[in-house]
C-alpha cells in the first residue's frame, strides 16, 4: 500500500465555539473584531451537535443558531415548522443563473411528503444571482399563519474540470456587542476534506496507461447528519452525500486524464473506493493506492448487511427465495443457480472470481436474463433467480441466465455495506476496472465474455437486463449539488423501463413495452407504489421526461449496439432498501421478466 495523503482536520463547529468563547472573555477570536451577542452559522452538522453548540454559547451568554447548510429547507421544516396540522404551504424557491432552474426546488424534496395533508405549491422566484433564500408561507387550519425566510448558503466557483458551479457551503455571522456584524464563508471540515482529496489526486504523477491503480482508498472519518425521521429511507446524511462526490467526481478527473468524452463508460483508471464512515472524535482523510483485497479477505469480512439493519440473514437458503428482504449472498446465488438444469457457462473477473450462467434450450423464443451488471443494484439478482425458476417449468422455455454480471462489484458492495447499509455505494457500481461492462468493446474481456457466451449459446432476439436506482435522494453537495450527467436519476420516480431496439424493429418494441406495461398494471401495490412516487417527482422536479404506458413509464428508442435486437432494460428504486420494499422490488422484476417472455411469444418472428 503506498500512501498519497493522510491527514487530520479540526472539527468547525468546535473551533467556531472556541473562537466565541475566547471572545467572550476579551481575548481576540481568529474571526470576530469583537465580543460576540448574538451568533448564526451553518455548517455540515447533525441537530445534536448543533444545539448542543448552542447550549454552550449560551451559558457564556451568547444567543445563537446554527444551521444546515445542506438541503436548508427541509432542515428548517424538521426542526422549526410544526406540521401538525398544517393546512397549506406555498415555497418560492430561489433560481440563480449558475444552477439549473429547478435546482431548489430539488433541494426541497421531499417536502411534499413531510407535509403530507397539506396543500403544497413550489413557486419559482425571479432569476438572482444574490445569495439564495426561500420565503414560505404557511397556515394551519387553526387559522394560524407565519411567513418564513429560510436562508441557503451557497458559493460560487470553479470546480477541478473548469465547471463554473453553485454549492452549499458553511456561514458565520456575528453580531458584535457594539452593534457591527461579520459574516461571510468559511469552509468547513466537510469541504475541505473533500478540497484535500480533490487536490492529492488532480496532483499525483499517475501512469500514462489504464488502467493507473488497481484499488485507489480514500477513507475518510468525519460525524454526518442523520436524522431519524428520514432514515428508513437515508435521507439527509452527509456521509454518503461524501461517498458519491468524491466518487464521481474523481472518475471526473480521470476521465478527463483519458482523453475520452465526457460520459464515456468504457474508462478503465482502476477501482475506486470511497470509505467514509462515523467519527464521534478526529476528522481524518486518508488516501491510498493500494492492491485488491484477495477474495478470501473479503468473503471473511464482509458482514450480512440485513443484520445490522432489520435483524435477520437471507444469506443461507433457510429463507424462501421469494421471501428475501435483502441482497443475496453469493453462495446463496450459487446455490440457487445450481437448482437450475441446463448448459453450464462461465467468465473469470479481473479479481479472479466466476461470472457463472447457465442455458436451457427450448422450442420457445429465446430470451437473455441478467442482473446486477451495476452491482449496486441488487432486486434484479433475486428478480432474474426467481423468473428463471419459473420458466424452468415450462416444457418450451428457451433462456440464459446470468443472475450475477459483476462479481467484484457485488462483493464491493457488501464490503461497504458492513458499515454502512443505508447508503447507495455508487463506487460499487461498476466492475474492478472501474468501466461499465455493457460498453467494454475490446479484450481482455473478462465479465462481459459470460455475455457473448449467452448470446453465441441462445441466439436471443431479446435482451432482458435488470437494473435498479437510488430509493432516495442523490446528491453531490460539493459539486452543484445535481449529479452531473445523472441529473434525471437524482429522486426517485417509480418503476420504470427502458427498450432499445434495432433499425426495423420499432414496432415490435413497442408491442413488447405495452404488453408488459399492461401486465404491470395488474399489480395493485406497484401500481399505488407508482403512483405515489411520480406525484412526489411531479411536485420537485417537474413533468417526467418518459411517456406513461398502462400506468409504467416507458421510454423506447433505437441504438446501433451489438447484441440482441431488443434489450428490456428494467429500473426499479432499490438502492438502499429492505423488507417489505425489497420484496416488491424483486416481485417486480420477476414479474417484468415473465410478462416479456410472454410477449415475445405474440410479437412478430425475427425477420
Amino acid at each position: 500500500m503506498t500512501v498519497l495523503l493522510e491527514i487530520e482536520l479540526p472539527r468547525t463547529l468546535d473551533v467556531w465555539v472556541g473562537e466565541l468563547l475566547a471572545g467572550a472573555k476579551g481575548a481576540k477570536p481568529g474571526y470576530s473584531v469583537g465580543p460576540a451577542e448574538s451568533v448564526e452559522g451553518w455548517l455540515f452538522e447533525g441537530t445534536a451537535a448543533r444545539r448542543a453548540a448552542e447550549q454552550q454559547l449560551a451559558a457564556a451568554g451568547i444567543h445563537s443558531r446554527f444551521m444546515s447548510p445542506y438541503k436548508p429547507l427541509v432542515h428548517h421544516f424538521l426542526e422549526h415548522v410544526d406540521c401538525n396540522d398544517l393546512a397549506h404551504v406555498v415555497v418560492h424557491y430561489p433560481v440563480h443563473p449558475n444552477a439549473p432552474p429547478r435546482r431548489f426546488a430539488l433541494e426541497a424534496y421531499p417536502l411534499v411528503d413531510m407535509v403530507a395533508g397539506a396543500e403544497l405549491h413550489l413557486e419559482p422566484q425571479a432569476v438572482a444571482a444574490g445569495m439564495p433564500q426561500y420565503r414560505v408561507e404557511l397556515r394551519w387550519h387553526n387559522g394560524a399563519r407565519r411567513s418564513d425566510t429560510v436562508f441557503a448558503p451557497n458559493r460560487v466557483h470553479v470546480d477541478a474540470l473548469g465547471e463554473t458551479l453553485l454549492s452549499p457551503t458553511a456561514w458565520l455571522s456575528v453580531k458584535h456587542r457594539d452593534g457591527s456584524i461579520t459574516e461571510g464563508r468559511r469552509e468547513s471540515d466537510y469541504e475541505a476534506l473533500f478540497r484535500r482529496a480533490i487536490e492529492c489526486v488532480q496532483g499525483h504523477a499517475w501512469p500514462g496507461t489504464e488502467p493507473y491503480f488497481e484499488r485507489l482508498d480514500i477513507r475518510v472519518d468525519l460525524p454526518g447528519i442523520h436524522y431519524a425521521p428520514l432514515q428508513e429511507t437515508g435521507f439527509l446524511d452527509t456521509q454518503e452525500a461524501l461517498h458519491e462526490d468524491l466518487y464521481f467526481s474523481l472518475m471526473e478527473i480521470f476521465q478527463r486524464r483519458s482523453g475520452r468524452p465526457e460520459g464515456d463508460r468504457r474508462m478503465q483508471p482502476g477501482q475506486i473506493v470511497p470509505d467514509v464512515r462515523s467519527s464521534s472524535g478526529a476528522i481524518r482523510l486518508r488516501i491510498a493506492v493500494q492492491s485488491y483485497p484477495t477474495i478470501a479477505a473479503v468473503t471473511e469480512t464482509a458482514a450480512d448487511v440485513t443484520t445490522s439493519v432489520i435483524g435477520s440473514k437471507t444469506g443461507s437458503g433457510d429463507v424462501p427465495l421469494a421471501k428475501s428482504v435483502a441482497p443475496l449472498a453469493p453462495a446463496r446465488i450459487a446455490s440457487e443457480l445450481s437448482l437450475i438444469a441446463g448448459r453450464r457457462f462461465e467468465a473469470t473477473t479481473r479479481q479472479g472470481r466466476t461470472v457463472a450462467g447457465v442455458y436451457r434450450a427450448g422450442t420457445g423464443p429465446a430470451v437473455i436474463i441478467s442482473g446486477a451488471q451495476h452491482a449496486n443494484e441488487t432486486s434484479g439478482v433475486v428478480g432474474a433467480l426467481r423468473a428463471a425458476k419459473v420458466l424452468a417449468q415450462q416444457p418450451d422455455a428457451h433462456f440464459a441466465l446470468i443472475p450475477l454480471e459483476n462479481p467484484d462489484g457485488y462483493a464491493l458492495h457488501r464490503e461497504l455495506c458492513a458499515h454502512a447499509p443505508r447508503h447507495m455505494h455508487h463506487a460499487a457500481r461498476y466492475t474492478a476496472l472501474g468501466d461499465d461492462l455493457e460498453y467494454r468493446d475490446a479484450a481482455p474481456w473478462y465479465e462481459r465474455e459470460a455475455r457473448h457466451q449467452a448470446v453465441t449459446l441462445s441466439g436471443a432476439d431479446l435482451h432482458i437486463n435488470l437494473h435498479g436506482y437510488p430509493a432516495h435522494e442523490w446528491t453531490r453537495p460539493l459539486s452543484g449539488y445535481i449529479p452531473r450527467g445523472f441529473g434525471a436519476w437524482t429522486i426517485p420516480k417509480g418503476f420504470f423501463l427502458i427498450v432499445r431496439h434495432h433499425a426495423g424493429w420499432a414496432e415490435r418494441a413497442r408491442q413488447l413495452a405495452t404488453h408488459v406495461c399492461k401486465q404491470l398494471a395488474t399489480r395493485p401495490a406497484l401500481v399505488a407504489f407508482n403512483e405515489k412516487q411520480l406525484a412526489s417527482y411531479n411536485a420537485h422536479a417537474g413533468d417526467l421526461p418518459f411517456e406513461v404506458i398502462h400506468g409504467t413509464a416507458c421510454t423506447i428508442s433505437e441504438v446501433n449496439r451489438p447484441g440482441p435486437a431488443l434489450t428490456l432494460i428494467t429500473e426499479f428504486p432499490d438502492e438502499t432498501i429492505y423488507g417489505d420494499p425489497f420484496i416488491l422490488a424483486h416481485d417486480t422484476q420477476t414479474a417484468t421478466v415473465l410478462a416479456a417472455v410472454e410477449a415475445l411469444g405474440l410479437i412478430s418472428p425475427s425477420q
